[in-house]
């Protein structure tokens, strides 16, 4: 079966998240954005509440309240088009109880699916993997509803194994694993393990940084925070590269390559990759506001000033400052 026959397949922008300068959600902001987002032709779905879209500065009933905002300017686009974007919310708890919680709120207000999030205490103290896989058993009995694994980087005591994963994959609830092993020796010959095992199940990348390889290694599409910043850019490498096109993918790289240096300087997708990319698209005229919330701290003005400069250098007109 061809990619695009696949409904969890090809590109889906993890957003950002809109402020008032007082750290209040700007809904209007950030309903323009979205329906900005679903209208762009190639964009599979959202993915609200991931870390891009600062999930863990928001408070439960604004994460669900996000998730409603993007469920409608999604809807409102779809009836517009005709076409069925999807809406994916994030799931981040640290326990199955709470994370059912979550899920549920967040199919109940428009969510096809949750991108589920293993609890971050895994990361310090590690887990069995009657854990790990009982976690996602729990959910997808508790919400009953559509999930995106989230796997983490393979040097965290969060991240799933092969074993764990293909487990998971027998769940009928899990139709997409947002594979972020960051673990290329691994990549391909779990990508085939996984598509053997569950031909239904898609594999998409969210490794901004590695964008191309993990596409051309074996991949059914991309969950990445870019695409939330530069979506007919993304759309146009991923769809090359599952296409087949390399040189295509070679050629739209190109393009991606300098914006991609100057969002993630050549490290893993962050919070301070996140707030850049904030920044760099308001300067562009292209989000309502460049305010993260607290803890984070605003961008140096010097900072701010570099990205302009940068951004300008590529061709791309900028707000005054």
């Amino acid at each position: 079966m061809s990619w695009r026959d696949q409904p969890w397949s090809g590109v889906f922008p993890a957003t950002l998240c809109a402020f008032h300068a007082d750290e209040s959600i700007d809904e209007d902001g950030l309903r323009e954005y979205f329906t900005e987002l679903a209208l762009v032709e190639g964009v599979q779905g959202l993915t609200c509440n991931g870390h891009t879209g600062e999930i863990m500065s928001l408070r439960p009933q604004e994460r669900a309240r996000v998730t409603q905002i993007c469920a409608q300017a999604v809807r409102d686009a779809n009836r517009r088009t005709g076409r069925q974007v999807k809406v994916i919310s994030g799931v981040s708890a640290e326990g199955s109880l709470e994370a059912i919680d979550h899920a549920i709120a967040a199919r109940e207000a428009g969510a096809d699916a949750i991108l589920l999030m293993p609890p971050h205490h895994w990361l310090r103290f590690g887990r069995s993997a009657k854990t790990a896989v009982g976690f996602v058993q729990d959910v997808a009995a508790g919400a009953d509803v559509r999930i995106v694994i989230h796997q983490y980087p393979s040097w965290t005591k969060a991240g799933y194994s092969l074993a764990e994963m293909l487990e998971m994959v027998k769940l009928p609830q899990v139709v997409t694993i947002k594979m972020g092993t960051r673990d290329m020796a691994r990549w391909l010959y779990e990508y085939e393990q996984l598509k053997l095992a569950a031909p239904r199940v898609s594999i998409i990348t969210c490794h901004d940084e590695f964008l191309l390889p993990s596409l051309v290694e074996g991949c059914d599409g991309a969950l990445i925070g870019f695409a939330g910043f530069a979506p007919e850019l993304m759309i146009r490498i991923v769809h090359c590269a599952l296409d087949g096109d390399l040189a295509g993918a070679k050629e739209a790289q190109k393009l991606v390559a300098p914006l991609a240096r100057l969002i993630y300087n050549f490290g893993e997708p962050g919070c301070g990759a996140h707030q850049r990319m904030k920044v760099a698209r308001w300067l562009m005229n292209k989000f309502p506001s460049p305010h993260f919330r607290r803890p984070v701290r605003p961008l140096a003005g010097e900072e701010v000033a570099r990205l302009r400069k940068e951004l300008e250098q590529l061709g791309i007109t900028c707000r005054e400052l």
